[in-house]
């Protein structure tokens, strides 16, 4: 199995802290089936800046250091782009990364408690430059959670999304994971990433098992093998979306 979303390069970012926990965490992988990970550190988040020549560098080390201990995990370099507006310049400097280097998807992030204005135009102007933008754990997100609506309307128009293994299982709050299965079942989701930080909260294949006993074998096809059809560059799997239906409450919407 391939995981798209993890944060597996050491010193990074927030996710593991050196070598040591980046071997534990490939470990863990093998553990929990996944033979691929598409490393994911952040950039532009106001916190953290990995440039693309920078993960590459990253991915390679890591690589090297799994091949030398016999783990048969295989790193692929990403990025997880918080979104702005000068996005698309800074693919014209090199500064920017698609999932494993070459195959036209991109991660994008909103900030947690907004969606900016400039949302919907940009990620049309990627999509015109050929570049498939795909909206990482937006079961996080506040305003989404308020109004699906928004997150409908980029998909409908061509966006895709990731949701996170932890949220299928309950590890960020009941209102998270019940937004997640309405993603689920309104066709608003199209990978799933473990987006693990360490080796500890690895709890990919539990939501693999969660995703199985609540939509059937189907879905879990799905997931998979969007993962495979993503790293190859090829065209996912994205049934028509449906609304969100928001449930009355005293009479109003």
């Amino acid at each position: 199995m391939i995981d798209v979303h993890c944060n597996i390069l050491p010193g990074a970012d927030d996710g593991s802290r050196h070598m040591e926990e980046s071997v534990a965490m490939a470990k863990e992988a093998i553990n929990q089936g996944i033979d691929t990970v598409i490393a994911t550190p952040h950039h532009m988040d106001g916190k953290y800046h990995n440039f693309k020549h920078e993960i590459l560098k990253y991915v390679k080390d890591l690589n090297d250091r799994l091949q030398s201990e016999g783990i048969p995990l295989t790193v692929l370099p990403g990025q997880n782009i918080r979104i702005y507006g000068e996005l698309l310049d800074s693919f014209k400097q090199d500064h920017l990364l698609e999932l494993n280097e070459n195959s036209g998807y991109l991660m994008i992030e909103l900030p947690i408690n907004h969606i900016p204005q400039y949302t919907n135009q940009l990620i049309f102007d990627l999509q015109i430059q050929g570049y498939r933008p795909i909206i990482v754990h937006p079961e996080l997100h506040e305003q989404f959670i308020d109004d699906p609506n928004p997150l409908y309307e980029l998909v409908k128009n061509g966006a895709l999304v990731q949701i996170g293994a932890g949220s299928i299982i309950g590890k960020n709050g009941k209102k998270v994971q019940k937004f997640v299965h309405q993603l689920i079942n309104a066709n608003l989701a199209h990978f799933l990433g473990s987006e693990a930080h360490d080796h500890n909260n690895y709890s990919f294949q539990q939501a693999v098992r969660e995703v199985r006993k609540k939509y059937g074998n189907g879905t879990v096809y799905l997931f998979t093998e969007n993962a495979l059809l993503l790293i190859k560059g090829e065209t996912v799997i994205a049934d028509q979306p449906t609304r969100i239906k928001k449930k009355k409450i005293l009479g109003l919407i």
